[in-house]
């Protein structure tokens, strides 16, 4: 049995955010932006990740995987679960919300096991009824948006809610963790069940029922090589794979 393909969502931007890296003649064209830790962290896992573009159709596209990664960015927009953007609200890019809420219902309906991150954290709680805190300081609880300090720095710690998935796949009930978000769960959606938790009360991780979904408000790919979150998601899509083939 081969390994597992792992599809792994990202950004586009503007060729004009480049600057002068590009000509102005190609400025209005769009390039897609993944960052290299998450496929490092899926190849270091045992699985094959694939930087997913958007152009391809989504149903399609999600037939041809066997786990997904919803990766960090740019703000959800809070049109999404009924609310004003906030002052301090960063960029949304509302089209990503949609290609990327169109990924998780495919996957879903397929069956896929999910590691979603930050953002993707945050989007997932939003598809699923959930609602967000737009804005959280430095000052603020735990001290969230570590945006100056290196991200392979763990900069606090949570605890693991014993009896979870969650607490099966981490090695430990306390876990360091790097923190590059300034948005935070407001209420959770209904069935989701909270992993981990911030020494401020901050929901930072939580599952699906039927554990096919690990959610962490954390950036693993910058810590662990291969980390604990990865290694689930690239074992849970080889069993799916087994399976299928029995």
């Amino acid at each position: 049995m081969g390994k597992p393909l792992i599809g792994i969502s990202g950004r586009r931007w503007p060729a004009s955010a480049l600057g002068h890296y590009v000509p102005r003649a190609m400025h209005e064209l769009h390039f897609d932006l993944h960052f290299t830790d998450y496929p490092r962290s899926v190849a270091l896992a045992g699985g094959l990740p694939v930087e997913l573009a958007r152009d391809a159709d989504v149903d399609a596209l999600v037939q041809r995987l066997d786990g997904l990664v919803l990766s960090g960015g740019a703000d959800v927009d809070p049109e999404l679960y009924g609310a004003e953007p906030d002052v301090n609200l960063g960029s949304v890019e509302r089209e990503r919300d949609e290609w990327e809420l169109a990924l998780f219902g495919a996957a879903r309906r397929r069956d896929l096991p999910i590691l979603a991150i930050c953002r993707g954290f945050q989007l997932l709680n939003v598809a699923l009824g959930g609602t967000l805190n737009q804005h959280v300081e430095l000052d603020e609880g735990a001290g969230h948006p570590q945006w100056d300090v290196d991200g392979h720095t763990t900069t606090h710690e949570v605890d693991v809610v014993a009896g979870t998935r969650t607490a099966s796949v981490l090695p430990t009930s306390r876990w360091a963790v790097n923190s590059l978000h300034h948005q935070t769960v407001e209420t959770l959606a209904e069935g989701l069940i909270v992993t981990a938790v911030a020494t401020d009360g901050v929901v930072e991780g939580f599952e699906t029922r039927d554990g096919s979904i690990l959610a962490v408000q954390w950036h693993p790919e910058m810590l662990g090589h291969p980390d604990p979150t990865f290694s689930w998601l690239v074992g849970e899509a080889s069993a799916r794979m087994a399976k299928l083939r029995t």
